[in-house]
Parts: structure tokens; sequence; C-alpha cells
């Protein structure tokens, strides 16, 4: 096959005020006419640098190309001056970022934007570029295409706004088409839309794609090759099947055994790798990799690998065969740089007659104004009716598309938010009828971790005090003891008693997330609310604070509510797990009994939308089809009617009643699996 894209020892530099540092350093790959190459590694491993660079978009970020060069079709773009560059931009390369709303501009309607790229390629005129991009529109799945080309970015929700990118990108009808992360933001079941719609415009348009992602399962459905990338460099570079059938680098490995799949056993903590990746201000010498590396030996320590030819694949290990030897014949149940793996009873705990929390008939609206033809006040209806209870000592896990209404339950639950009707017990006690004080009193046994522990925290404060706060709240302790708490709490989750006196800025998301879990457990509370605590983190990294968070669970009894949207991490953390839909509760059963026999047409959905990171695996896709319908106008009868492939006129007229199915499992359908 030919050749489409060649890049040949590539070196990027960052130039600060007082340093130089060194992002990619000898990268080399070729991207052949019509094939998918994925780029995989964590955060900070040189993904996205090495796809902003093909685009020479490192010029505008104080980024230069030191050596190397990148051809596309016979042109070297490291020699191009921008202008010549805004030339193959858009016609050759196009590019989908990460955040659709950072890429569209909010002054300008959708239409407006994409009508100028085709203008800008002079490939039409301007009715000829309206028509190309209702066309567009319509071929990305997104319906009204006329009413949505003069609506402004903030008007289309995620998914619209993801399909309207790709849309733009498309317009000139690029030879490779560059996705950064296209799907991370995006719900399971969008994504699934997405990755399927990406496949379809690749075989019609015969584009080449470089996918950058860190999620191993989008990986093993989308590539025709996998790139690895460790701390600027690649370490591994094969064939999907390759790959995932016998990875040959440690760290591949690592990244593959950090997967939670549907298949995982809950029993068992979750593989993780050692450490995290290194700042690239402070390389370890030799093989990057090797102080987080088993088999590290004072070569490794010393000499920097080369990528080198083994078995028709790319590796840069210099045990790589001996290496593979000792994992096929020990079958590696042992750990590439994982932590031991200690069994772990996932029973369900012990019922009370009490449960920690009850929650009864919970709603949550919010006014929107008024009705135009009836004068009544409108509402979203963000939790509507919801009841359930959770249990002393249990993860409840809350699973649902992004404006179900999880995380408004969860603020609602800790009276963070005055509910519109209900009530909340916690341990018997009705909080809506507590004082103030009483309140306050009472939330040092409710804590919270947030999913961007960044913006959850002063970034002028130090992680003593950060950590320290709730302690100086609620308890009357000297500034020696308070200090002396705190490192014990930093020692508990992981991390070093010297970081006491560093910035938030100074640690990485996983460490940033252990200092959110250390200042939520300072008060020895009996209640965590964890809202997609894990969702914004790398696999490794999210394998690392799951066993985190249930060590600290087991050994000070803790409750959580896990709300997330990746479902194989709830999953496994969670003894029973409620799936929300348009601000109702539509299921609600026992972890494993939800993901074997879901009883509701949208769990099974949701399942189904899964990517599974097994490239030999065939099995049916499930692909819903449409957004979550707005809370603020509700379809009639069943809510999920309006895309449920089961749905009758029964399901169109009349909502369906919330109940008992099977023994402990709980539905709100009117025709269950």
């Amino acid at each position: 096959m030919e050749k489409l894209l060649e890049i040949k020892d590539l070196q990027v530099h960052f130039t600060g005020s007082h340093h130089k540092l060194t992002a990619i350093k000898d990268v080399t790959l070729d991207i052949k006419k019509g094939e998918t190459v994925c780029i995989v590694g964590e955060s900070g491993s040189g993904k996205t640098v090495t796809s902003k660079t093909i685009m020479r978009l490192i010029d505008y970020e104080s980024g230069e190309i030191g050596e190397g060069s990148i051809v596309i079709d016979g042109i070297d773009l490291t020699k191009l001056s921008q202008k010549k560059l805004r030339t193959i931009r858009g016609k050759k390369i196009a590019m989908i970022f990460q955040e659709p709303m950072a890429a569209f501009d909010p002054v300008f309607t959708i239409g407006k934007q994409i009508t100028e790229t085709i203008l800008e390629h002079k490939q039409s005129n301007k009715l000829g570029a309206k028509e190309r991009a209702i066309y567009l529109l319509k071929r990305v799945g997104i319906s009204d295409a006329e009413i949505r080309l003069n609506q402004y970015p903030n008007e289309l929700s995620g998914g619209m706004l993801q399909r309207a990118m790709i849309a733009m990108a498309l317009a000139c009808n690029p030879d490779l088409l560059i996705a950064d992360e296209p799907t991370t933001a995006l719900d399971v079941t969008i994504q699934a839309q997405i990755l399927q719609l990406l496949q379809e415009l690749k075989e019609e348009m015969g584009m080449s794609i470089l996918l950058i992602t860190h999620d191993m399962g989008v990986a093993a459905e989308m590539a025709d090759r996998i790139i690895v990338m460790y701390a600027g460099r690649i370490v591994e570079q094969a064939d999907v099947k390759q790959l995932f059938e016998q990875p040959y680098h440690p760290y591949t490995y690592g990244l593959l055994q950090s997967i939670t799949t549907l298949d995982s056993d809950r029993s068992k903590k979750l593989y993780s790798i050692n450490g995290s990746i290194p700042s690239l201000a402070d390389l370890p010498s030799g093989c990057h990799f090797h102080p987080r590396c088993p088999f590290a030996t004072d070569l490794c320590k010393s000499e920097l690998p080369p990528l080198l030819e083994v078995n028709n694949r790319q590796t840069a290990c210099w045990y790589a065969e001996e290496i593979i030897e000792k994992l096929v014949d020990k079958r590696l149940e042992m750990k590439v740089g994982i932590q031991p793996q200690k069994e772990m009873v996932q029973e369900l705990p012990e019922r009370t007659s009490l449960p920690l929390f009850k929650v009864q008939e919970l709603s949550k609206y919010y006014p929107i104004g008024q009705n135009l033809f009836s004068r009544q006040p409108s509402f979203m209806r963000a939790v509507d009716n919801v009841s359930f209870h959770i249990h002393e000592g249990e993860t409840f896990g809350l699973v649902g598309e992004s404006g179900s209404g999880k995380s408004t339950l969860g603020r609602v639950l800790l009276q963070l938010e005055i509910p519109t009707g209900g009530e909340v017990f916690f341990q018997g006690q009705d909080l809506s009828k507590l004082s103030a004080r009483e309140l306050r009193e009472k939330r040092r046994d409710m804590q919270v971790i947030y999913q961007d522990p960044y913006g959850s925290v002063n970034p002028r404060w130090k992680i003593g005090d950060i950590i320290g706060e709730p302690l100086q709240v609620h308890e009357a302790l000297s500034v020696k003891e308070r200090n002396n708490r705190v490192q014990e709490l930093l020692e508990i989750v992981g991390l070093n008693k010297n970081s006491y006196d560093r910035y938030p800025h100074e640690f990485s998301g996983g460490q940033r997330q252990r200092i959110a879990i250390a200042r939520a457990i300072a008060l020895n509370p009996k209640f965590i609310l964890a809202d997609e605590a894990v969702s914004a983190l790398d696999v490794s990294v999210q394998a690392q604070i799951i066993n985190l968070l249930q060590d600290i669970q087991r050994e000070r009894n803790l409750t959580y509510l896990f709300i997330g949207h990746g479902l194989n991490i709830v999953r496994h953390i969670s003894d029973r797990i409620g799936v929300m839909y348009l601000g109702q509760l539509v299921e609600l059963a026992n972890s494993d009994e939800l993901f074997l026999q879901p009883a509701h047409h949208y769990t099974k959905g949701l399942i189904g939308s899964i990517p599974m990171a097994d490239p030999t695996r065939i099995r049916e896709r499930i692909t819903l089809s449409g957004e979550i319908p707005s809370p603020a106008s509700p379809p009639t009868g069943c809510r999920f009617h309006t895309r449920c492939p089961a749905a009758t006129a029964r399901c169109r007229e009349e909502q369906p009643i919330f109940r008992e199915v099977a023994k402990g499992h709980w539905a709100a359908c009117h025709h269950p699996l």
C-alpha cells in the first residue's frame, strides 16, 4: 500500500522563559492510504504534540521542530511557511480536536465556519459552499441541517457539536484526518455513534485516519496499526491483532493489563502500573520506563534502547524477546510493574435494618421562565420523583448519559442544592428539617470527591492547607496536631508527606485526585460522593485510584455513591447500580446481574455501546440512535420511547411504573427484557 504520510527522526522542542524542553524525540512513523493508525499512551506521552506537529500548530504554542521531516504526498511540511501551510490544512490534512467548543468561534454560526473553509480553498462559490455544508451536516447525522446551519456553537449539544466539527474537517475532502481524543468527553452511546461514523466516512471518502486516544477499547475497534508512545518516544509499533495478542514492551503490557472489561474479576484488585509518567524536565537516564519496569537492569538504567525491528514489528526494549518468553512461560498473571494482587472479597455488605441513606420521591426542578401560551412557569426536570436507598458499607453506582440528572441527584442528596420535593433521610434524620448549623455539623459525615480536583480547590493554597481545611473548620486542633494529621493522610493516599508545602499545579492528575481523597477522608466521614472521580484519568492511573478507594472503604467502613459514565469501572467498584435517564431511575440491580441480565432497553443500549479491548472478538454492536431529549420538555409516556427499538403505542402514551421485575431487580419498562 502506498504511503500517504511519512515522519522521520522527528524532534520537537518547547521554549520557555528559562528553559528548553524536548517533548518529542526520534519519532519515525508512516500512514498508508486508507489506513487507520492509533497512537496510544498515558497523558504526557507526546501523543497530542505529535498530532499538532504534523499540522504545524505547535508553531503557535512556543514549539519548534528541531530535527526531522514530515512528508505528505511528497511535500515536506517542515520546510513550508505558514502561508503555504494554510493551503495544505483543511485540503490535505484536517483535524478534529478533543474539545469542539474550543475549535469553533462562538461569535459565528456553524454554517459560516464550515463554508469559510470551503471558500478559503476555492472549492466552490457561496451558494455551492452552503449546499456542501448542508450535505455534510446531514451526512454526519445532524437532523434539521438547514436550521443547524444558522445556529451558534453554544446552541448544540456536545455530541452534535462533535459531529459538526467532523463535518467542518471533511469540508474539502482531506486525504488525512487527525482525530485527537475525539470521543473522550462524550457518553459511551454518543462515542459509539461517532466511531461508527468515522469508520463509514473513511470507507466512503477513501481517507486515512490518525487517531489519538488513551482508550485501548477504542484503539482495538478502530485501528489497523497501533503506535505506543511513552515520554516523547515510540516504544512499540505493531499490527492491532499482534499488539493485543502479545505486547512486546513492558509498558504496553501494563497498559493492556490495566483495562477493566465486562469479564474482569470483581473480587480482585485492578492491575495498575506503578508510579507515573516522568516530567519532560526530569527524564530518567537510559530507558525512560525503567523506574516503573520490574525487568529493568543496569543496562536499562544507563542506555536508551533504540526502536528495533523484532518479529515483523518494532519495539524499544533491550530484552524484548527474553521478556516475551517469560510472559508466555509463566502466563504472566504476575505483574509487569504491577502492584501485588491481593484477593478482595467483594460480597454485598451485611444489610442493617436502617439504610444509611433513604431517598423518597426526590425531585429537583429549575425554573426556566414562562410558557408563552399557558403563562404557566416552565421547569427543567433535572431529577424527577426518584426513590432508592444506600446501605451502610456499600458502593452504590449511578450511570447514565450526560443530562440524565446523576450529578444533580448527588448534590441534592447532600443538600448542596435544595430539593423541589421529596425527602432525604441520612441515618434516619430528614436532612431538610435540619437547621443550617445542624446541617453543617452533619456534613462532616458526608464528603465529596469531584471530577476535576484542580478546579475544586484554591490553586494559591498549599496542599497542607487544602487537606487541613476541614480539620480547621470542624475540629479544635493545634497547628502541630493538624500538620501531623495531614501528613498521615498524605501517606494513607500514597503521597510523600513532604508534599505538604507544595502547590496543586506541581502534581499530576492522578496525584491531585489522591489529594482530593485525602481531604475527603480527613474527618473520618461515613459517606463519600464520588462524582466522575476517575473519568478524566488515564487507564493505569484510574486503576490506582479505584484500588485506593476500595482499600480506604474496607479500612474505614465507608459508603460510596459512585457516579460515572465509564460502565466497566462502575461495574467493578459497585455493589448495586442505578441507571438514570432524563431525571428518572429506570433500572436498579445488583452490579453483576445488571450487566448479565439488563431488564431495561436503555441499560442494554449503554452496555452494548462499550468498546471492547479485543480486536479478535466480534459481537452485536448496539448503537442507541439520537441523543437524550431536553429535560425541559421530556417526551410523554416512557421518556426513552423516542430512542427505544421496542417502543409501542403504550410506551408513547403511558409512563411505566418503577417495579420489581426479579428479586432485588427493579425497572421502569412496559416490556422488560
